[in-house]
């Protein structure tokens, strides 16, 4: 009898049930859009930051000492003070290896420009092929690692050794362009090479020459050797554990050492490029990281702020909408009161009805939810949103409690309706 008056009400009453399970259906589908976004858009957004630039360093643990302390420019280094470019393919074997996105080696050095103004130097990876230890292979370099980066011309092939890539503010300054040729001296040797783009990107770099790696060993005479490296990798945003971590990680416990060393913290990515470079100290650019971590948690605040004002509107909607529905229903109400019927049963009914309602806007709500996570997806990272499994009870609790939360005012109201004023047409 009581899923009869049920099904009785929902037939009679489905304009306004209809209206229900739309409201219901549109904060289901935001918040399902939303939190699928929230959960997912973390590599994305960092996929999306990693376009600007490095965020982890990598230079000798001499080098790295000694400007610590004194300041001393890395570019008057020792011999010894070098890394091993042999060894830069580990990097791509670390526990992390798969958020290591791209990494590039530097030799920087200076040299006398066609025999006269000293210029510097950094030779290069550009897109260098690689491959690794693990039997895959990769192409890695500034190529991508600064794809902001516009030059006229051409890049360098890293087998072309006798290219350059030049600053505009140096070839406006010698009047070079393309196509054109100079000569490079350091150390009693030297070197002709050609234009092969002039590069414009903003900063110190439109003063520095660019070359193959191979050709700045040669004039360096540092066959085989690096000054530093800088690493693009999908973070995970620090904590109070990074933090400690980065200071000493033998302060940890072995659960907390085994947490950090487990998650993508830039100071658990940095120990472990340590761990498999000769005397190597990686550190984070904290500009990048910081910045990198504040704007995954404003975005992620934003989505869920989103998600909350949604779900509240779609509650003050169905408040509206069942405390109308009761209203109409008012005469019904009160004949089943006096005809005996409690409170708790009549507020099981309407709950039912809603529920029944809810249920079904919710599950239309959620696959629409997954259609537009898809659309925010591809238009603002330009790739698909993973579904997660984890969002299906979230989204179903947030429904039921929602559907609760809009029915309460329309119980209340129930419960104050006397059946003799209501039959009176009072």
């Amino acid at each position: 009898m009581f899923w009869r008056m049920v099904k009785g009400a929902l037939l009679r009453q489905k304009g306004k049930m209809l209206m229900i399970a739309f409201t219901i259906a549109l904060g289901a589908s935001l918040a399902t859009a939303m939190l699928n976004v929230m959960l997912d858009v973390g590599d994305k957004v960092n996929q999306e930051l990693k376009t600007y630039g490095a965020n982890i360093n990598v230079r000798a643990k001499e080098a790295s000492l000694l400007d610590d302390l004194y300041g001393m420019d890395e570019n008057a280094a020792p011999a010894a003070q070098y890394l091993r470019e042999s060894e830069l393919g580990n990097i791509k074997t670390i526990f992390w290896a798969f958020n290591i996105v791209d990494f590039a080696p530097y030799l920087e050095t200076r040299a006398r420009w066609n025999g006269a103004d000293e210029v510097k130097l950094a030779g290069v990876w550009f897109n260098r092929h690689l491959d690794l230890p693990t039997g895959e292979s990769l192409n890695t370099g500034i190529l991508n690692m600064k794809n902001w980066w516009a030059v006229a011309g051409e890049w360098p092939g890293d087998d072309e050794t006798d290219s350059a890539l030049v600053g505009a503010l140096l070839a406006e300054r010698y009047n070079i362009g393309p196509g054109d040729r100079f000569t490079l001296a350091a150390g009693g040797r030297d070197v002709t090479l050609r234009v092969s783009g002039v590069l414009t990107a903003g900063g110190d770099e439109d003063e520095q020459v660019f070359v193959p790696l191979p050709t700045a060993q040669k004039l360096a005479d540092k066959p085989g050797l690096v000054n530093r490296v800088e690493v693009s990798a999908l973070t995970t945003p620090d904590n109070e554990l990074s933090r400690r971590a980065a200071q000493n990680p033998k302060s940890l416990s072995i659960k907390e050492w085994e947490t950090w060393y487990c998650t993508a913290y830039v100071s658990a990515i940095c120990y472990q490029i340590d761990e498999v470079m000769t005397d190597a100290v990686s550190k984070p650019i904290r500009r990048v990281a910081e910045s990198e971590g504040a704007i995954l948690e404003k975005t992620q605040l934003l989505m869920l702020l989103i998600t909350i004002l949604s779900l509240l509107g779609s509650a003050l909607g169905i408040s509206n909408l069942v405390t109308a529905s009761v209203m109409e229903r008012s005469r019904e109400i009160g004949l089943l009161k006096a005809v005996g019927a409690n409170n708790t049963p009549i507020s099981a009914l309407i709950l039912a009805e809603i529920m029944a309602t809810g249920l079904f806007g919710g599950v239309a709500g959620y696959f629409a939810g997954l259609g537009f996570a898809q659309i925010i997806g591809r238009s603002v990272f330009g790739a698909a949103v993973e579904i997660k499994p984890m969002v299906i009870p979230i989204v179903a609790i947030l429904v039921f409690v929602i559907t609760l939360a809009g029915s309460i005012p329309s119980i209340r109201y129930m419960l104050s309706l006397h059946p003799a004023e209501v039959l009176h047409g009072r």
